[in-house]
């Protein structure tokens, strides 16, 4: 089996790592048993990678300041204030309007776009981020300056394989976990591909402006997308700027990244600590080993890392509004 390799991320404080515990993994291992083996190499030819990361602690991002166009949706919906998060799913029964979460990590110093998703009724909140990007260009993005939660549960235990329906992970298996930080998804549930993308190459069938599980009119993030956040206007703390301060950054851009944890050779790991996103990219493993390309952040983290991880992993999602 192809070992996995660590993909350096761009920017002024990028970095790769291979998680302290890949050397656990056996080579007759079909998916690597710790919250942070991965690929190491680079899929794309990211910029300015340097320092790197002696452990994979898990930590939570924020986002830079900007403008934003709030699309606001109805009172009876979620409300979300500055600083926390109250919200409610009207399509599950386990998320009823009696369920309420708070959590503080917007930043209560900067404004927020709002906007519904109608398949639940769930309210997210966005910010209009300025920044450089990959080739060095001035660009602005709308992006969800929280995690996707649609879908509905399945066991953390068991793959995401019903193509009919949308399915989630919610941490510990408890929906409410999910109205605070997102649900988890496998690739190809992320990608709204086949479940058999997890095991095979499905890299022809990802297109520009890939919707996969987002709203309609919302795309998902790319590695591009989260480089302009890192390098936002005014945002001078790196990837700590893109962190909620309840996961080690400043939030200075608004992002609020958090430590959503994640699922990891179907086990839950590290909620508080660290946290995985898809991007819409295969990594580069072959055959069997088919991977995906994905972001990565602990709560300590001082570098913009990416790399592989498999398919079946269960990770965060975040949307970019198609402009």
């Amino acid at each position: 089996m192809t070992a996995l390799l660590a993909l350096a991320g761009c920017g002024g404080d990028s970095s790769s790592s291979v998680s302290p515990e890949l050397s656990d993994v056996s080579s007759s291992s079909v998916i690597p048993a710790s919250s942070g083996d991965l690929q190491s190499s680079s899929s794309k030819d990211l910029k300015n990678s340097s320092s790197s990361e002696e452990k994979a602690k898990e930590s939570s991002s924020s986002v830079k300041p900007s403008s934003s166009d709030a699309k606001s949706s109805s009172s009876e919906e979620v409300k979300q204030s500055s600083s926390s998060v109250v919200a409610s799913s009207s399509s599950d029964e386990e998320e009823s309007s009696s369920s309420v979460v708070k959590v503080e990590y917007f930043s209560p110093n900067l404004s927020y776009g709002e906007f519904v998703d109608s398949r639940n009724h769930r309210v997210y909140k966005y910010r209009t981020i300025t920044g450089e990007n990959v080739d060095g260009q001035s660009e602005t993005i709308n992006v969800m300056a929280e995690n996707l939660n649609v879908g509905e549960m399945v066991d953390g235990s068991k793959d995401q394989s019903d193509d009919s329906k949308i399915e989630r992970y919610c941490y510990d298996n408890d929906t409410v976990v999910c109205l605070t930080y997102g649900g988890l998804y496998q690739w190809a549930e992320a990608m709204q591909l086949p479940s058999e993308c997890n095991t095979k190459s499905c890299a022809d069938l990802i297109k520009p402006n890939h919707q996969g599980i987002c709203p309609d009119g919302w795309r998902l993030l790319t590695y591009n997308d989260f480089y302009i956040v890192e390098h936002a206007d005014d945002n001078d703390a790196g990837v700590k700027g893109v962190r909620a301060k309840a996961f080690g950054g400043h939030n200075y851009t608004g992002f609020s990244l958090v430590g959503a944890g994640y699922v990891w050779q179907y086990k839950f790991k590290n909620m508080g600590k660290s946290t995985y996103w898809h991007y819409p990219e295969e990594g580069l493993s072959n055959g069997a080993d088919v991977t995906a390309f994905v972001g990565y952040q602990t709560k300590e983290s001082t570098a913009n890392t990416s790399q592989d991880a498999y398919k079946t992993n269960g990770f965060s999602i975040r949307c970019v509004m198609v402009e």
